[in-house]
């Protein structure tokens, strides 16, 4: 029977096939780059199988087996993790370590908010922040990089559970003495004769912003905002008009500017926020107990 690898050399290959680079992937593994390279050969050895290319000179090159086998030893060592998760969970819920991926256009305007929210309900937890668009996230959940994602949705969120959290309505923000401002509700009708600013492709924000506007997704923007500050300042400089969710508003995005804001008119008009987490994860009953808190903190009254 063939010898089963360590959770130490699944580490060793998963890392490898991250950094690409056999010193950065020792780094991470908290040991030396010779420790490193011995344990794959030996796992080499130990499978009778080519896990790396030694013909591709310096490169870190996998074999079509290699590729295989490291995404079956994230599977495994995600199995392993969640054997001593459900352990914790058991013993003492919402306390250690909570990685929760956020994206741009909640994160800079809910931390303020969230933190202190998160040390009073629950003082034992630790909760680190990865900041990072939606596709990028949701590639860490998958490889257990991650607990839970805070997203807009709909998303595709690589079949991982969802929780809706909280409406976040959309705002019309328009120059200062535009024609639309002096209307009480914009209507979206109106916004698709304008000229509308978006976020750059990759943001989940500017399909949404277009879905809301019934605006085709794919479309081309010769300028796009790299962030929801840089949006307003394109606003506040005449360039266009813009859709903002209600949260980033309430975190004071258009603070120092003098954008006028507008509720918009009919139903449909915003996003959904919520809180993702990988099918079957040990702790998903301590994500659903944090879910009010994070709804709070994400639209809060007023």
């Amino acid at each position: 029977m063939t010898p089963l690898p360590t959770p130490q050399q699944l580490r060793f290959l998963t890392a490898l096939a991250d950094h690409q680079h056999f010193g950065r992937a020792a780094n991470a593994c908290a040991v030396s780059q010779s420790t490193l390279s011995a344990g794959i050969l030996t796992l080499e050895h130990q499978l009778d199988a080519a896990i790396l290319d030694r013909g591709a000179g310096k490169r870190v090159v996998f074999t079509p087996l290699g590729q295989e086998l490291v995404g079956r030893a994230r599977m495994a060592l995600a199995a392993l993790t969640a054997v001593a998760e459900a352990a914790d969970a058991a013993r003492a819920p919402l306390t250690g370590p909570l990685r929760l991926g956020v994206i741009p256009t909640i994160g800079p305007f809910l931390l303020p908010r969230l933190m202190p929210a998160v040390r009073a309900a629950f003082p034992g937890l630790r909760l680190y922040l990865r900041e990072d668009l939606t596709a990028r996230l949701v590639e860490r959940l998958a490889a257990n990089r991650l607990d839970a994602l805070l997203v807009a949705l709909p998303c595709d969120c690589g079949g991982g559970e969802t929780l809706p959290l909280a409406r976040d309505a959309f705002v019309a923000a328009l120059p200062p003495g535009h024609p639309l401002a002096q209307a009480e509700q914009v209507p979206l009708a109106a916004l698709t004769r304008e000229r509308l600013l978006l976020l750059e492709d990759g943001h989940c924000l500017r399909d949404q912003a277009l879905a809301v506007c019934g605006l085709h997704a794919g479309r081309q923007d010769e300028f796009a905002a790299t962030s929801l500050h840089t949006l307003v300042q394109m606003v506040a400089g005449g360039l266009g008009v813009t859709l903002l969710p209600q949260s980033a508003i309430a975190g004071g995005v258009t603070a120092g500017t003098e954008i006028v804001l507008r509720p918009l008119a009919g139903a449909g008009a915003w996003r959904t926020l919520g809180l993702v987490w990988r099918p079957g994860a040990p702790r998903a009953a301590e994500y659903r107990a944090l879910a009010p808190v994070l709804a709070g903190a994400s639209c809060p009254a007023g």
